[in-house]
């Protein structure tokens, strides 16, 4: 059995804590928790106990607890060491080296990997102290959940928010390449595509790569080998899994086609369907008016990808950004394409498109299924959760 030390420190997100220690058991994952002084302000020794099963710790200088384990091997005791919520305090003491209690010492004393999820008040987190941490202790290793951007308890709104629990726990199955999917490789291309104009101009869309990446990032988590192909995205990229940054469709085929073979492809990138004939200097404005592009079509990923042949995947996923009727477009496109699944949806002015949110419908062999609207890392699970029966 996987096991995992859980570290809870102060703050009104605390209380997430204990949907995290519900999924992680659910799922077969030993934990032993560790409360902070502060931690216990907002959740209760006993509120631990009752869904790890186990002792809580929370004192160093406990004699019974010297004499048994002892914080040394407490701190080894498990694969992996998770800080959920880890607030400023602790990032700076992590990053300081210090160990004044016993959550700080056993972080100090740990031979194993280190996994935090970020909570705090957005001045916090954007303060330079904090990013110079955070930069310190993702170059030593240190694996970080971003925090979500959104309303805060304090009444302010941006980034700091702490991830969501399965958010959260998809990011500690894989760091613990714990999962359905082990030894499976799958490649996911992500985010839009940019074809240059000339060399200061491109055509674009309004893909953020957020459902991409969401959808790498949980493929991960149940074991996969993941190869993230991404093209231009304000995106960190994803924990425990190979990304290739591209900016054309042309690279990105290029990129697909080099990381085969594979077992799962999931094509969520939004590929430019056409592009410009590429001007060597920047284009003038002149008094014969606007220039003409001349477009050339694009190679089809999804199609190429989904053809028969030794390399094709085993499943190979679609998808389809519509505007108007999007069973009849989805499934003319999942035959068109030769797909095995595909996920639609309608970006028709819903601000899905670029957003944090999603409503698919997704076609398979089978029949159809309608998702309700939720946001894009409940999406990616749900997919990738289909794609480990599917293989199991």
């Amino acid at each position: 059995m996987k096991r995992i030390l859980l570290i809870v420190s102060g703050g009104i997100a605390a209380y997430k804590a204990l949907e995290l220690v519900r999924l992680a058991t659910k799922a077969g994952i030993g934990v032993t928790a560790v409360l902070t002084k502060s931690g216990a302000q907002f959740v209760t020794p006993l509120s631990l106990q009752a869904l790890t099963t186990s002792k809580v710790y929370q004192d160093l200088f406990s004699l019974t607890d010297e004499s048994e384990m002892g914080h040394i091997e407490l701190s080894r005791s498990a694969d992996l060491v998770v800080v959920a919520p880890a607030t400023a305090n602790i990032l700076a003491k992590l990053a300081a080296g210090v160990a004044d209690d016993l959550a700080t010492t056993l972080l100090l004393a740990t031979d194993k990997p280190v996994l935090v999820a970020p909570a705090m008040n957005v001045r916090m987190w954007q303060h330079p102290a904090t990013e110079a941490n955070m930069a310190l202790l993702k170059q030593r290793g240190v694996m970080v959940v971003e925090p979500d951007e959104g309303p805060m308890a304090c009444g302010e709104y941006g980034p700091g928010r702490l991830a969501e629990p399965p958010e959260i726990f998809s990011a500690i199955q894989a760091a613990l390449n714990n999962g359905p999917l082990k030894g499976k490789h799958a490649i996911v291309t992500s985010g839009p595509t940019h074809e240059p104009i000339d060399p200061v101009r491109y055509i674009a869309n309004r893909s953020s790569g957020r459902q991409g990446h969401a959808i790498a990032a949980a493929l991960a988590a149940l074991g996969a080998r993941v190869t993230l192909v991404s093209g231009p995205a304000a995106l960190p990229d994803p924990l425990g899994l190979t990304t290739i940054h591209v900016e054309t469709a042309r690279e990105m085929l290029a990129a697909v086609q080099a990381a085969l073979p594979a077992d799962i492809a999931v094509c969520a990138a939004a590929v430019g369907d056409w592009r410009p004939e590429e001007a060597a200097q920047k284009l003038k404005k002149t008094v014969d008016g606007v220039p003409a592009l001349t477009l050339t079509e694009n190679p089809d990923i999804l199609a190429g990808i989904s053809a028969p042949g030794p390399q094709r995947p085993r499943l190979v996923v679609g998808f389809a950004a519509e505007t108007e009727k999007l069973m009849e477009h989805a499934a003319a496109k999942r035959a068109r394409k030769g797909c095995d699944w595909l996920v639609a949806n309608n970006v028709g002015g819903t601000g899905i498109m670029g957003g944090s949110e999603n409503e698919v419908l997704l076609l398979t062999e089978t029949g159809s299924e309608q998702w309700d609207r939720m946001n894009k890392q409940a999406v990616a699970q749900k997919l990738a959760a289909k794609i480990g029966e599917h293989f199991t």
